[in-house]
């Protein structure tokens, strides 16, 4: 029964579409809320199901797919991946809330994409066949497409929709070049994660195949220099599918699961590549929150920022490094994500997140306020909030391998934080300068248990970590071990 947990979890967004069609057009979002909530009970029991004390890889379910070039429809999870799961089911759940009312004239279309889209994301988190993964990594890109083209807020949204596209394919050729080597390397030609893992390439190939990675995936983290799209992503696109590309950083979990494990004598041998990325990354993402007076633009600034942090905590190549890198990103689903969910709703009920077309939100909308606030704070890494274990836990793993780096890490972080609090104070506390925030509507119910949750998980994280770190001590301690032998 165990081996049919990841695949039902997997079909269960694809039921969904295949039911939406058949209702009639006003019930395709109570068919998408079920497939929703099957998708997040699904996880919740392979979370469940999973022992952190058993094999590295569990749950795993393999079905030939292309034998005879060694493909094969394979999915498990680790204690680097079970926890995505549920994260990423309960991030679509509110997805589909900011999407209830503004799911434009074709509604079966708007909530098809979300579902594959959640399909796409599942998939990549849970693939442990290097092809299936490519697959599921290529495939968001379509329900991304339509949501963009369809629900964009600006008049170029389909010219940004399709510049995205066409970076993220060019992304995927030296990804897809890296793992045909990798396969091609060991003597059977095989794209199974745990057989490559076990037989590591030789160091020539992996040093190109490293480098073809870590360009593959920094273009999804995004890294600087490669991170141009995601502000623009951000300020055409709804906050609901801007909330997917920054709550869940696929880029960062790909360096995770595949570059640094694949190529470990090449990544011992540029630690100081990913570590110099992360760096930058870190505080240009840092001045980048200060020059923009968007807030979902900032935000996204935010999460570039923080993403830099989780790659210089990558660099350590150490257990406590991954442990951190893994927590911050799981909060980033929370904090961040549902920091650009709340954004949404507010753009819905004012038409525009700019701080200078803003101000009073907090007397017309002080539940969203406070849900900003909350989220803000998690997400500069407030003490008592989700993302501080995770920060904590990267800064001493950095200040002890990269003591420059991580002085430039404390610094950034604080200029983040002062950046989010002086537009907060702004947009929020300042004067009101337009009727239509003072004439707001605030939070609707099913909006309410949007905030409800996500300040749930944000303080209940914050204050009580040691589950969610016990569960990754022995998978992270596997992943160094693997690094370093």
């Amino acid at each position: 029964m165990s081996q049919l947990l990841l695949p039902m979890l997997l079909l269960a967004p694809l039921l969904g579409i295949v039911v939406l069609w058949l209702l009639p057009a006003r019930l395709s979002r109570w068919a998408c809320l079920g497939a929703m909530l099957l998708a997040l009970f699904l996880a919740v029991v392979v979370l469940f199901a999973y022992d952190p004390a058993g094999s590295r890889f569990q749950l795993l379910a393999s079905r030939p797919w292309l034998p005879g070039i060694g493909v094969n429809w394979t999915v498990a999870v680790d204690g680097l991946a079970v926890l995505f799961l549920p994260a990423t089911a309960l991030l679509f759940l509110g997805v589909l809330v900011a999407f209830w009312q503004d799911a434009g004239a074709n509604p079966r279309r708007c909530f098809s994409s979300v579902l594959l889209l959640l399909f796409a994301m599942l998939g990549v988190f849970s693939a442990v066949d290097l092809i299936l993964f490519f697959v599921f990594w290529e495939l968001t890109l379509l329900p991304i497409y339509f949501l963009l083209v369809g629900r964009g807020v600006v008049a170029d949204a389909p010219g940004v929709a399709a510049r995205y596209v066409l970076i993220m394919l060019a992304g995927g050729i030296p990804l897809l070049i890296a793992f045909v080597m990798l396969a091609s390397a060991h003597p059977v030609p095989v794209f199974d994660l745990p057989a490559l893992l076990a037989r590591p390439a030789d160091p020539a190939i992996q040093r190109v195949a490293f480098v073809l990675m870590l360009i593959g995936f920094a273009l999804k983290v995004p890294l600087v220099p490669l991170h141009t799209w995601l502000p623009q992503f951000a300020l055409a696109a709804p906050g609901s599918l801007t909330a997917v590309l920054v709550g869940l950083k696929i880029g960062a979990f790909g360096l995770l699961r595949f570059a640094i494990p694949l190529a470990p004598q090449a990544a011992q041998e540029m630690h100081w590549l990913l570590a110099g990325l992360g760096t930058l990354t870190l505080l240009y993402g840092a001045v980048g929150i200060l020059s923009h007076s968007n807030l979902r633009v900032s935000l996204a600034y935010a999460s570039i920022c923080h993403v830099g942090l989780a790659v210089l905590g990558l660099a350590t190549l150490t257990a406590q490094g991954v442990q951190g890198t893994v927590s911050l990103l799981l909060s980033f689903s929370v904090a961040t994500g549902g920091g650009m969910l709340l954004l949404e709703f507010l753009r819905q009920r004012t038409g525009s997140t700019d701080i200078h077309a803003l101000g009073g939100v907090a007397q017309s909308m002080p539940l969203l306020a406070t849900g900003v606030l909350i989220c803000g704070l998690a997400g500069v890494g407030m003490p008592g909030t989700s993302s501080f274990p995770g920060e904590f836990i990267l800064i001493l793993a950095a200040l002890d391998r990269y003591t420059g780096a991580g002085m430039a890490a404390l610094f950034g972080l604080s200029i983040a934080a002062g950046a989010f609090l002086a537009r907060y104070r702004t947009a929020f506390w300042g004067p009101a300068t337009r009727p239509a925030v003072l004439a707001a509507s605030d939070l609707r119910p099913r909006e309410w248990a949007v905030l409800i949750a996500l300040i749930a998980m944000i303080v209940g994280i914050g204050i009580y970590p040691s589950p969610w770190i016990d569960l990754l001590r022995p998978a992270a301690e596997a992943w160094a071990a693997g690094i370093l032998s």
